[in-house]
């Protein structure tokens, strides 16, 4: 189970005393939650209006950092390709797995000053993601050209025998060059067609050179053969090979032009390759800055929130739990009712129920702070 809670209530006495009621409230007689204490530093309060409409853009901010770690994480996935399974160890925040990262959360202090403003905090964290927004998009983009280029080049040499490229099948010596008369065609014929190609391919046109025929290279379904005729006798040979099933490929041989191809292929294959390190050790480390600087919003939305319904001076607990899957709507009922008298009116209603007439599914609402980390937007199959 890879959900959290991130959750704030009031100091009792003292915070610790906030901490063990909780904890106990939690475990007995059944363990409903594995729970850590969330550390978040003493932060500059500001002034009352700040607060509000800084916790209006700490939400919009939120979304925003979401959407660029699961974006990164989605990328890391497409460019692992075949090594899918590879993709979760590639995932760190802060060389750790996510999960004992956010149970072991620590402030980072030199990325985010705390001297600073929560409003300077939260602006740091903006420009921060937005550049790994705007950097993911232009790597991915050159990265995903490179890519598709490859692949065309690579369906065109994979393809059947009436589309692919031939530069790999056929030989200089295949063929009649330099001729003013002749000519070499080349032609697509079902295997099941066969003998039906050898009795007939003379008779198809005037000028066909006799048994001018030569099986140059078959895939599972034909066979590449070539045969010599005279030039002007081409349009009437490809009419009647049309009629008899046999495909003429619209081909010539000019050896520059296959050896351009081949050596296309090969810059993209290797263009692909010294790109792929450097980009996924960077989508590595982007994904740990986003991730680490998601945390950190949580962080200041749990205590510009707890701020503004608990009032001053600060007093709260902030306390992380990983709730036990089977118990997850007792363990909300078991927090209400620890809870309620925070606030009459907010109601033990579960905002994951669905009650027709009220809208609760926008905005979940419990008399403490809440708000969740999903980490399972991470786990690829």
């Amino acid at each position: 189970m890879t959900e959290f809670w991130l959750i704030s209530a009031p100091g009792d006495k003292t915070c610790q005393q906030t901490w063990d009621k909780m904890n106990m409230a939690t475990s007995r007689p059944n363990i409903l939650s594995t729970n850590n204490k969330f550390n978040i530093p003493d932060l500059k309060v500001g002034t009352l209006d700040v607060l509000v409409g800084l916790s209006d853009d700490l939400a919009k901010l939120d979304s925003f950092v979401e959407s660029v770690v699961k974006k990164v994480a989605q990328y890391m996935a497409d460019v692992l390709e075949d090594s899918r399974d590879k993709v979760q160890e590639n995932l760190l925040a802060n060389g750790v797995d996510l999960i004992t990262y956010i149970t072991r959360f620590q402030w980072d202090m030199a990325k985010y000053p705390i001297k600073q403003s929560l409003k300077n905090i939260s602006e740091i964290v903006s420009k921060q993601v937005t550049q790994i927004d705007n950097d993911l998009k232009a790597r991915a983009s050159a990265y995903n050209n490179l890519k598709g280029n490859l692949q065309n080049l690579e369906r065109k040499n994979a393809g059947s025998l009436l589309t692919r490229s031939l530069a790999d099948i056929v030989k200089k010596e295949d063929f009649v060059l330099d001729s003013e008369y002749l000519i070499t065609l080349l032609v697509v014929v079902p295997k099941t067609n066969y003998a039906d190609w050898q009795k007939t391919y003379e008779s198809l046109a005037e000028m066909v050179v006799p048994r001018s025929t030569n099986l140059l290279f078959e895939d599972g379904e034909s066979g590449l053969f070539s045969v010599t005729l005279f030039r002007k006798a081409v349009d009437d040979f490809r009419l009647k090979a049309r009629e008899n099933k046999f495909g003429v490929r619209d081909f010539q041989y000019n050896e520059e032009e296959m050896k351009a191809d081949k050596e296309e292929m090969t810059r993209l294959s290797t263009d692909k390759k010294k790109q792929f390190g450097p980009l996924v050790r960077w989508l590595k480390v982007n994904f740990s800055e986003a991730f680490i600087a998601w945390t950190h919003i949580k962080a200041l939305r749990v205590f510009v929130e707890s701020v503004l319904r608990y009032g001053l001076p600060v007093n709260f607990q902030a306390m992380l739990l990983q709730p036990n899957k089977k118990n997850m709507k007792k363990l909300r009922e078991v927090l209400y009712d620890l809870y309620k008298h925070l606030d009459s009116s907010a109601s033990v209603i579960d905002a994951s129920m669905d009650i027709p007439g009220l809208n609760l599914s926008q905005q979940e609402y419990y008399p403490y702070v809440y708000y969740k980390i999903d980490c399972s937007l991470l786990d690829f199959k």
